[in-house]
């Protein structure tokens, strides 16, 4: 008896928004906050300077922090000038606004856009001293005397 073989040669192409990729997030990532704290901190920085202003570990590429900067770019945190051959890059975003916005989000996602929640999930898991717990009360009064103006 004799056995014929066929090779069978396909491709399972799957479209493009069934694809695995990571979602693209308007929050920051931690390689990418670690690079906005030099920019806010120096105001304005060239890719060398951001480089220059990391630990040394983890080592970081040059083009990983360009690439980096570009990409906080396009998500509207940082803008860039051209002087010479080098880019200039500046936050559009203030650390502030960030912060409020990285905050709303976990507000949300975690606590089901309740801060009563998140505050209740702190005073119950964290360790909270006198001197910090008085200027809390005194931020939760000054906020009650400001909606009843």
């Amino acid at each position: 008896m004799q056995y014929k073989f066929v090779t069978i040669n396909y491709l399972i192409v799957r479209p493009r928004e069934a694809a695995l990729a990571r979602k693209k997030s308007p929050n920051l990532t931690e390689g990418e906050l670690r690079l906005m704290n030099v920019v806010w901190k120096e105001g304005r920085a060239t890719v060398g300077d951001v480089l220059a202003s990391l630990p040394a570990n983890p080592p970081l590429a040059y083009s990983t922090v360009l690439t980096t900067l570009r990409i906080l770019e396009a998500k509207g945190y940082l803008r860039h000038t051209k002087k010479g051959r080098a880019f200039i890059y500046e936050p559009v975003i203030a650390h502030e606004e960030a912060s409020r916005t990285a905050l709303g989000h976990l507000v949300n996602r975690f606590f089901g856009g309740s801060r009563e929640l998140l505050v209740v999930n702190l005073l119950k898991e964290e360790t909270i001293g006198r001197a910090e717990l008085r200027r809390i009360k005194r931020m939760i009064a000054e906020s009650e005397q400001g909606e009843q103006k």
